[in-house]
């Protein structure tokens, strides 16, 4: 079967509605994250975890921040920070080597949520004999993080992409992030602003297979996916407030809403990890 403009629907593996769930907390609860990283469950969504007045200060140095740049098309905002995003090992490490002491100038705030989410993700890894720490190469490590704004218009502020497929890209074979494909990849957001409506995540419960990346030309960027293809594919559409961290499995397929006006804004801090081996969880952005 294809759609009216003659794009087959993707396949891959879907979860059932046990695993495609978003489990909902009041509190910030590192045991959850775990289940993500295992792949036991989509996602976790720890509502208000981040104090308003927490949130506000570090979005306005975001915006106050001189260091702050323009991101072209694939994923159209602004962000402070480096992506590994369709880039070679060496450029990405480059970036990321500049953009480090930025974010811990702009995060070095009284009750840094970033700081508090992996102090209690390595409490709980400790219990099984692991660690959470940046991906390195030749003793180079990750950037800490992403922040990023979104000004996208149309159907999605982000098009619908997948994190997973980049881990494979032969750009970075020799990144120590090349490890993990194959493992859960779990993308985490840490939300500061988000403005009025819309804004939501748009979540499918699908993990595309190699032969539908391959078809739609994006076995190694994972994004974009085409709508058309989606059309008949189960999805959930999270709304997330300034405060709530969030943490799911990047292999499937998702999608930012824009905000009903472009007044608005819908701030994140962001980054990935997934295990690379039984006793390392490695981040990059």
């Amino acid at each position: 079967m294809t759609s009216s403009l003659g794009i087959r629907p993707v396949t891959g593996w879907s979860g059932n509605k046990d695993y495609f769930t978003f489990r909902e907390y009041d509190r910030f609860d590192p045991e959850a994250v775990l289940d993500v990283l295992d792949g036991k469950v989509a996602g976790v969504m720890f509502r208000g975890m981040v104090a308003p007045e927490v949130a506000e200060n570090i979005s306005q140095r975001f915006w106050n921040s001189p260091d702050r740049k323009v991101r072209g098309v694939e994923a159209p905002g602004y962000y402070i920070g480096a992506y590994t995003w369709n880039k070679p090992t060496k450029q990405y490490l480059d970036e990321a080597e500049v953009a480090n002491p930025i974010l811990r100038d702009l995060l070095d705030v009284p009750n840094d949520p970033m700081k508090q989410f992996y102090a209690g993700l390595g409490d709980s890894l400790a219990k099984r004999g692991a660690v959470v720490r940046p991906a390195e190469h030749e003793g180079r490590s990750a950037a800490i993080a992403l922040f990023r704004s979104w000004h996208g218009r149309g159907a999605f502020a982000l098009e619908p992409h997948d994190d997973d497929s980049q881990c494979s890209d032969p750009q970075m074979a020799d990144y120590e992030r090349n490890k993990v494909f194959g493992n859960p990849v779990a993308a985490l957001n840490i939300c500061l602003e988000n403005e009025g409506g819309g804004g939501r995540l748009v979540y499918w419960n699908i993990q595309p297979d190699l032969e539908s990346k391959r078809r739609l030309g994006v076995e190694y960027t994972g994004s974009p996916y085409p709508h058309e293809c989606l059309v008949d594919v189960e999805s959930k559409w999270i709304d997330v407030h300034a405060g709530d961290v969030y943490v799911f499995n990047g292999a499937h397929v998702h999608a930012v809403e824009p905000n009903t006006t472009e007044r608005q804004t819908r701030t994140t801090l962001a980054a990935m990890m997934a295990y690379a081996d039984p006793h390392n969880v490695v981040t990059w952005s």
